[in-house]
């Protein structure tokens, strides 16, 4: 499904990047950082959101300060790839909490997963109640991260 992307130009994209080290930065504070008065920020900015560029605000949490330091990522093959049992396995994915990310991708395998638990204990018990037992799934194989070297930086591609 492709979207129609909206054109974004330096200001916009300045906005973007403020925002993604600071989003609760004051409208006013964010106007002095990109070199423009109030209001024409203000307005950028509510198109940046009407048009979806901007999804919402949120808070980020440390992960490892929260004790889920363990991530492993998961391939995972399904033994059936129609569209129902891709939607199936979807809905079903969506509503494991300790699965970070989920990806289809195209190649050897079907979905790539990205679990964060406290242990390799937690990720084993997520790995044989829940993941190996989502629909469709005909087998996983896993890879424990050691670091995570970079996260989190669309900002960097803006």
């Amino acid at each position: 499904m492709q979207m129609d992307r909206p054109e974004l130009d330096g200001f916009d994209r300045a906005i973007l990047r403020v925002l993604a080290a600071d989003g609760r930065i004051s409208v006013t504070e964010l106007a002095q950082r990109i070199g423009l008065s109030k209001s024409p920020t203000q307005t950028r900015l509510r198109r940046l959101e009407r048009a979806g560029v901007i999804t919402g605000y949120r808070a980020l949490f440390d992960p490892i300060r929260l004790g889920l330091d363990h991530v492993s990522f998961v391939e995972v093959r399904l033994h059936d790839t129609r569209e129902a049992a891709l939607a199936e396995f979807n809905a079903a994915a969506l509503k494991i909490p300790e699965i970070e990310q989920v990806h289809l991708i195209a190649g050897n395998f079907d979905y790539l997963l990205k679990i964060r638990t406290q242990s390799m204990h937690d990720y084993r018990r997520v790995l044989a109640e829940t993941i190996s037992t989502l629909p469709h799934v005909a087998n996983t194989s896993t890879y424990v991260a050691m670091q995570a070297v970079k996260e989190n930086a669309l900002a960097d591609v803006i």
